[in-house]
Order: C-alpha cells, then sequence, then structure tokens
C-alpha cells in the first residue's frame, strides 16, 4: 500500500510539473543531431529528485548527506537543462557533491589515497556517461529499472548493504516516468536532471555495495551503458571530435536513427542485455575471481559494439547509392 501511495503521489507531481513546464518553456527542440523529431517538454527526470525528497523526509537523521549530494546535481542540471551551464560548473558541483557520498560512505578512510583518486574518476565518469546515453524514449527508465532490480535482488539473497525500500524508491520514480516517457510520442524527456540525479542515486547504491562486499564487479551491472558510452568517447577522439558537443555515433543512435529501428525497442534491447549481463554476474559471483568476470562480461560486449562500424559503413554505402 505504502508503494502504491509513493506511486501516486510522484505522478500527480509529475503532472503539475507539465504545467509548470509548459508555462515556462522548458522543451527539447530537436535538432540535425538528435534523435527525436517533435518538440517534447524537457525535465520530466525532476521526479527522481522528488523520490529522493519523500524518502529523505522519512529518514532525515541518516540520509542527508545523499539527499545534500542529489539535490546539488539536480539543481545545476536543471538549469543546464533551462541554460547552458559551462562544464567547468558543471564538473565542480558534481565533484562536490561525489564528496559528499564519499565522506558518507567512509571512502576517504577505507581506500586508499589512489583508490580515492580513482573513485572519483569512475563515479563522475559514470555519472556523465548515464547522462550521455539519455538520447531515445524509454532507454533511462528501463535501464534504471534493470540495475535497481539487480541491486535489489542482491540486497535480499547475497549480501544485504542498503535499506530496500531506498532502492524501490528509484524504482518506482522509474515506473512513473516510463509511464510518460516509454511511448510512440513521448509526453516529456528525463533532461539532465534526470539522467544525472537517477545516476548519482545509481553510483551511491553500487559504492556501497562495494565497499561491503569488497568486490568491484558490481561495477558491471553498468557494463552496457559503460561499454556504449566508453567506445563512442573513444571513436570521437579518434575523428578529433569535441566530446562535449552533441553527436549520434552512440550504437543505439545509430540503431535508431541510421536504422530506423523504434525507439522503444533499442531500449528495449539495452534492458534485456543488461538483465542477462546482471544475471551472469550474480550467478558467477565468487565461483570465478573478479579479474576473470570482467573478462568473460567485458570481451563479448566489446566485440558486440563493433558491430556498429559495420553499420556505419552500410548505412553510409546506401547514401552514397
Amino acid at each position: 500500500m505504502e508503494y502504491t501511495v509513493i506511486g501516486i503521489v510522484l505522478m500527480i507531481i509529475m503532472l503539475l510539473y507539465f504545467k509548470v513546464a509548459d508555462r515556462f518553456n522548458i522543451i527539447d527542440k530537436p535538432n540535425q543531431r538528435s534523435s527525436h523529431t517533435e518538440i517534447t517538454l524537457r525535465g520530466g527526470g525532476i521526479i527522481f529528485w522528488f523520490s529522493a525528497l519523500i524518502y529523505f523526509l522519512q529518514n532525515i537523521q541518516t540520509n542527508y548527506f545523499f539527499f545534500t549530494g542529489i539535490t546539488l546535481v539536480s539543481l545545476v542540471s536543471f538549469w543546464d537543462d533551462i541554460r547552458s551551464l559551462s562544464n567547468k560548473i558543471r564538473i565542480s558541483i558534481h565533484f562536490l557533491a561525489i564528496t559528499l557520498i564519499f565522506y558518507d560512505l567512509g571512502v576517504f578512510t577505507l581506500m586508499p589515497f589512489y583508490g580515492v583518486i580513482i573513485a572519483y574518476i569512475l563515479a563522475i565518469g559514470l555519472m556523465n556517461a548515464y547522462n550521455f546515453m539519455d538520447g531515445i524514449n524509454g532507454i533511462t527508465g528501463l535501464y534504471t529499472l534493470v540495475v535497481m532490480g539487480a541491486l535489489l535482488y542482491v540486497n535480499k539473497n547475497i549480501q544485504f548493504f542498503f535499506d530496500a525500500v531506498f532502492i524501490k524508491y528509484a524504482m518506482i520514480a522509474s515506473l512513473v516516468f516510463l509511464f510518460f516517457n516509454y511511448r510512440k510520442k513521448a509526453k516529456c524527456f528525463a533532461g539532465d536532471i534526470g539522467s544525472i540525479a537517477i545516476a548519482f542515486w545509481v553510483i551511491y547504491l553500487i559504492l556501497k555495495l562495494i565497499l561491503v562486499t569488497s568486490s568491484l564487479v558490481w561495477l558491471l551491472f553498468l557494463a552496457i551503458y559503460g561499454v556504449d558510452a566508453i567506445c563512442t568517447i573513444m571513436h570521437r577522439l579518434y575523428l578529433k571530435q569535441n566530446i562535449f558537443e552533441a553527436h549520434r555515433l552512440h550504437l543505439y543512435q545509430v540503431l535508431s536513427n541510421e536504422y530506423k529501428i523504434q525507439h522503444r525497442l533499442v531500449s528495449l534491447y539495452y534492458a534485456i542485455a543488461q538483465i542477462a549481463v546482471s544475471a551472469l554476474i550474480i550467478f558467477l559471483y565468487q565461483k570465478v575471481s573478479d579479474i576473470v568476470l570482467f573478462v568473460i562480461v567485458i570481451s563479448p560486449l566489446l566485440l558486440l559494439y563493433t558491430l556498429k562500424f559495420y553499420l556505419l559503413s552500410k548505412s553510409d554505402l546506401k547514401l552514397k547509392a
């Protein structure tokens, strides 16, 4: 009953936000590099912050570092959705927010200095990778459901590491967001506020699980996004492109834009692929070493990513013809 009420409350908040977004013209206008073709309300991902707020109001004494952090990244991301900010400002706020959760989780005392530096790079990198991958209807909501579902399973069946309600609130927010976003014509997009906020939530939980189990394999719960984002950045650097500018070189963009596969199907493919990876991780956890598990998971994903270059070459041939 509690989760039903939370879902209804979040649904009402979303509907109220639509009125605000419409009133103040908070919209996403498509350009030549967009995967969508119609003007759509932006910032629907604000629902993730409101879900975190509801949880915080019930757990003020134990959740203030996380909530302060997610509020900081949400504010700067929402401002960036409305009026572009410099990369320096955004990264600085991300750094500050990550510092808060590192302090909360005891990273500075549990990890050596070099480990803390690597953790900063990974956390900020993953947060921005999550944002880079938010480009078609349903992909952020579905992928988040899969990641949170895997974390909830681990929390219940393998290693308790956090309050399950905290994970479920993120999943409820994802379902509410998907109700408006997972459509042929989306009612709203997540915007930076949505992708960055939920990425911050995911990073917090995965980092907590890593510290509790002393295992890095849980990073693979983000393997599909990670491989696509990192390989695409490397591809763009090879092409001498500005990696902070909009583009259409992610595998999901090639499938959606060049091969006209329906957005919802591509998003579903990504979610199913991550389900398969997460199931493999859970099955092989503590049966093989972490390094072996990374090789087992990452190697085929890298091979799969190379499919993009074949698809791009075929697409170029069609255009020339």
